[in-house]
């Protein structure tokens, strides 16, 4: 039993070593950014996350909706 807590203890060490060895090992190491965002080739094509084609989408509308408007366009489908 406790040979199996040991075992499993350095496999989990080796494998938090493996993943961090940017962050523990290089300087000024960081993780890779794998957001699209970050990606230069979709910034290229004019790509971006969901969240920023959004905010500029409502950018680009002119007309800017309250509650209380979003209420009454409701309440004129029922």
């Amino acid at each position: 039993m406790l040979a199996a807590f040991i075992i499993s203890a350095i496999l989990l060490v080796i494998g938090v070593l493996i993943l961090g060895f940017r962050i523990f090992f290089i300087p000024n190491g960081e993780f890779p950014n794998i957001h699209i965002g970050g990606s230069q080739a979709l910034k290229s094509k004019g790509v971006h996350c969901a969240t920023t084609q959004d905010r500029e989408a409502q950018k680009k509308n002119v007309k800017r909706y309250t509650n209380a408007d979003m209420m009454e366009e409701i309440s004129k489908k029922f």
